[in-house]
């Protein structure tokens, strides 16, 4: 069994190897040794080793996606098959029916979308075209992303091709830090079902919303597409590549990063501030009273 220190310094490696910001990822290594050598994990089962330094790493930099995460189930230890991580992936987005949870019909003719997590746009296209041609007709549409903790960069973007009325909205980039290449991501030509247009989209988020859901709230509000309701989201802004250093114990390290096209930034560590703050349990409330605000004719005097 390999020892706290062993487990530590192959995680170190895999970060100073591939985190995106190179110059973070060297004062976290060095801030880490300095704690290891402090014995500041004695005597720690690796359960409690992976929240202690995570929560380590992450007050030097405040990146939600920089874990060392710890597994109840055996992981293999060859190197990460990205085929394989994708066809996982892919795999749970079909038994979560592509991340959507349900479509309904709110009174005042206003649409609700709860979106759980963010389906690839291959796969994923047709149930996101039925879930909006279902919502087609409404006089408002409200996405529910406050239990969406992430997904695929391709199908966010053809979520919010929907708000835009064709191809020519550069949406955001992602920056690989590997490669120092930048993938583009504008709006989709060609949709499976209606754009919804000239209409007001309200986002409901929480503490819980993360990565995918988060880029969609960001990127509709950036844009002026929509209003958001809830509180700020966890922000989690950095691609992520997994590595196992043990059979229980894995790496998790940020390879990239979104930059969105409006503000030149992202969400990462700070999240998504919502322009109407209320609780979780009470965002879909408020953007309703928001709604019936915004629809009802002023009756003051002119």
């Amino acid at each position: 069994m390999p020892t706290h220190a062993e487990i530590i310094e192959q995680a170190l490696l895999r970060i100073e190897a591939g985190y995106v910001f190179p110059e973070k990822a060297a004062a976290t290594g060095v801030a880490i040794r300095r704690r290891l050598a402090d014995g500041a994990y004695d005597g720690l089962d690796e359960r409690t080793l992976c929240e202690t330094v995570t929560k380590h790493l992450q007050e030097v930099c405040p990146d939600k996606h920089l874990r060392l995460l710890w597994s109840e189930e055996a992981q293999s230890m060859e190197p990460e098959d990205q085929d394989a991580g994708r066809a996982a992936f892919l795999a749970m987005l079909r038994a979560d029916n592509q991340g959507v949870r349900r479509v309904e019909q709110l009174e005042g003719g206003v649409a609700l979308i709860e979106i759980r997590s963010i389906a690839s746009a291959v796969e994923g296209a047709p149930l996101i075209g039925a879930a909006m041609q279902l919502a087609a007709g409404s006089s408002a549409l409200i996405l529910d992303l406050r239990e969406c903790r992430g997904g695929a960069p391709e199908g966010a973007a053809m979520w919010c091709s929907y708000f835009f009325p064709d191809d020519e909205v550069h949406l955001n980039d992602i920056y690989d830090g590997a490669s120092g290449t930048t993938r583009q991501y504008w709006t989709s030509g060609h949709l499976p079902a209606p754009r919804y247009l000239d209409r007001p989209v309200y986002v409901l988020t929480s503490a819980i919303t993360f990565s995918g859901g988060e880029d969609v709230a960001y990127t509709l509000r950036a844009h002026g597409r929509a209003t958001l309701v809830g509180e700020t989201t966890r922000g989690g802004a950095h691609p992520t590549a997994r590595h196992a250093v043990t059979p229980h114990v894995l790496v998790t390290v940020p390879a990239a990063r979104a930059i969105n096209t409006v503000t030149g930034t992202n969400w990462e560590g700070v999240g998504v501030v919502p322009d109407v703050a209320a609780p979780a349990d009470g965002a879909l409330d408020a953007a309703l009273a928001a709604i019936r605000s915004a629809t009802t004719p002023d009756s003051g005097p002119h």
